[in-house]
């Protein structure tokens, strides 16, 4: 070989192995599956939850929707109705899956309105359990809910109580993130008074919403004011538009009004901005984190609770019910094994024939869906 070949390596590059790639190896796999990503929207009617989140994900869900009249809205029980839509940017491909929720708080007796939202939240837990605990793990369809908007009226006074209900039964289950809606009703001194309510009555009632993860010390300083804008938002002030205004020659989404234009990507006028960077460019990965490692890893320890505490009762009564039955000799293996041995093996045959039964009757009777 050359010498001057054999000098041109450099000391460092001498120590280079290569898992400096491996970063760049995840993301160019995460990008050819894609992502998927499930939010749900709560709240009462005419607070314009679907036009939010066309506004926030430029598409068109609820084209075909047929509109409700007043008294059909009043007796209209909760549904929960899924829209799934494929959006690509850029070669990123993201599943997204919106779980509305029609009827909410709409009836005279809202007592338990939540309680639909609560089932199907426990339904997708179980069916990811089942998943996961099946033979075939390899292409789980992961369709539980990682965020949830909770829209409040800008009418009131604060939270009401079934705001209050809904949240405290389901803050521990779903990532909820307030958001108060149309404060393009509201002039800005009445939504920081709204806002600072808000703030108070969570704090007050020990509502559990999304925690944004703090920033690492090595984060540059842009990132870490973003981080504490977003912290201070709480709950969002949103204002959602798909109508096209021009503004000093300028087309923008916004509405206009008799007195001026509302733009609704204007963080001036409204925290829309910060709502959709915070659900799509910066936490959405740490919504799908939190939802595994704290919202579903606790409903899976109560299946596995249960699940046990059943085999432990269904032991217990098949071992009451042998031993007031008459034990009847087992002819021996040949003299080869002894009767301990023997005892070993039958006892040991009878609790995998009780688990398995067990595990079917949890899976029929589905006992971490309450």
């Amino acid at each position: 070989m050359d010498n001057g070949l054999k000098h041109t390596m450099k000391d460092e590059d001498k120590d280079y192995v290569g898992f400096a790639t491996l970063p760049n190896q995840v993301q160019r796999k995460s990008v050819k599956k894609g992502f998927d990503f499930t939010l749900m929207v709560a709240g009462e009617s005419g607070l314009g939850k679907s036009t939010m989140i066309n506004s926030l994900f430029l598409t068109d869900l609820y084209k075909d929707r047929m509109l409700l009249n007043a008294e059909e809205r009043i007796s209209q029980t909760v549904e929960i109705t899924k829209h799934t839509v494929d959006i690509e940017e850029k070669g990123v491909k993201l599943r997204l899956n919106i779980v509305d929720t029609p009827g909410f708080g709409d009836a005279i007796n809202n007592s338990e309105c939540w309680k639909p939202l609560v089932d199907y939240i426990n339904q997708q837990f179980e069916q990811y359990f089942r998943d996961e605990s099946g033979l075939n793990r390899k292409n789980i369809q992961d369709n539980r809910v990682h965020c949830c908007l909770y829209f409040i009226s800008p009418l009131g006074h604060g939270l009401r109580p079934v705001d209050v209900e809904f949240m405290k039964v389901l803050h521990e289950k779903v990532n909820l993130v307030p958001v108060l809606a149309k404060t393009d009703t509201l002039i800005p001194s009445e939504v920081e008074k709204m806002k600072t309510k808000i703030r108070e009555e969570i704090e007050l009632y020990g509502i559990k919403i999304y925690q944004f993860p703090d920033c690492d010390s090595d984060e540059d300083e842009d990132f870490k004011q973003q981080d504490t804008e977003l912290k201070q938002s709480i709950p969002f002030a949103v204002i959602g538009s798909n109508t096209v205004v021009e503004v000093n020659g300028k087309r923008v989404r916004g509405r206009l009004y008799p007195w001026g234009i509302v733009e609704v990507e204007n963080s001036q006028h409204c925290d829309f901005v910060k709502l959709r960077n915070m659900l799509i460019r910066t936490h959405m990965q740490d919504l799908k984190d939190v939802t595994r490692e704290t919202h579903y890893e606790n409903y899976r320890a109560q299946c596995i609770q249960s699940m046990t505490c059943m085999v432990v009762k269904e032991r217990n009564r098949n071992k009451l019910t042998r031993e007031s039955s008459t034990d009847f000799p087992i002819p021996a293996m040949s003299g080869v094994l002894d009767s301990e041995t023997e005892k070993l093996i039958r006892e040991t045959d009878g609790e995998l024939r009780w688990m398995q039964e067990m595990l079917q009757r949890f899976q029929a009777c589905g006992h971490c869906s309450h």
